[in-house]
């Protein structure tokens, strides 16, 4: 069996920026154990299978351990794939997935993406998290990630993190952000119990951070930069419960695999 697979890097006007994605089209599911093996013989921080079901495809992700139920960046690379290189025709592709049905649209030479906004609690920094960095944390929040926030940007970019101690939190990971003054504000995101460190540019996580954004900076569209060492700017505007994320994207490479 032969099956092409497309490495996109999401949130990227050029390669080698941004967050790198698989993504692998498919005629029918493979077993589930064979998805997880391709992951993980791809080795990024998400691999997107996706099927054609009727007019809408049905998209999953997943790491290199273990499958996930949200993934913003291998989204965006999904949609980038079907746009320009399956030639995919109309104005909108929508994707069923275990967080519900997720619309991608191309707006000029951006891919937006809308995206159910997950509610956050604030919570007592756990005494694992205070530890975990070499800087404290101002204030935490618990959703599907830890959200830790910082007094300003260069706590972000100066963070140094414990990994082995955020391998044994009780989310997907931990999200760290501050205010910016280029940017609105600024983000990192690590999931080390998921096989990824530090994560170059996490979609998903905006579903988070912009309702936090969204009261503190009491307004509704952000410029925010995923300072990582590869680094990626997205877009995104606060719609009632709904997020749209935006982004560039750009392919590095096309393989066939042979199973």
């Amino acid at each position: 069996m032969k099956l092409n697979l497309y490495q996109i890097d999401a949130f990227a006007k050029n390669i080698f920026e941004g967050n790198p994605a698989a993504v692998c089209p498919l005629d029918k599911w493979l077993d589930d154990s064979i998805m997880q093996k391709i992951a993980n013989e791809n080795n990024l921080s998400e691999t997107a299978f996706f099927v054609k079901e009727d007019k809408n495809y049905h998209i999953r992700w997943f790491t290199p351990s273990s499958e996930v139920d949200m993934c913003g960046h291998a989204t965006l690379a999904s949609a980038y794939v079907l746009f320009e290189i399956l030639k995919y025709s109309e104005k909108e592709i929508l994707f069923n997935s275990k967080s519900g049905i997720l619309k991608v649209t191309k707006n000029q030479d951006k891919y937006q993406m809308d995206f159910p906004i997950t509610k956050i609690e604030k919570c007592n920094i756990p005494d694992n998290l205070i530890n975990a960095f070499n800087i404290k944390p101002i204030e935490c929040y618990k959703s599907m990630d830890y959200i830790l926030v910082f007094e300003n940007e260069e706590d972000i970019i100066n963070a140094i993190p414990n990994l082995e101690l955020l391998k044994d939190i009780d989310t997907r990971g931990v999200i760290i952000t501050a205010k910016s003054q280029k940017y609105d504000f600024v983000n990192r995101m690590f999931a080390p119990k998921y096989g990824i460190d530090e994560d170059p540019v996490t979609g998903s996580a905006f579903t988070q951070l912009i309702p936090y954004w969204n009261k503190k900076l009491n307004k509704n569209t952000f410029i925010a930069k995923q300072v990582s060492q590869r680094g990626g700017e997205v877009f995104c505007t606060l719609q009632n419960n709904r997020v749209q994320i935006s982004g560039y994207g750009k392919k590095y490479l096309e393989a066939i695999i042979e199973l």
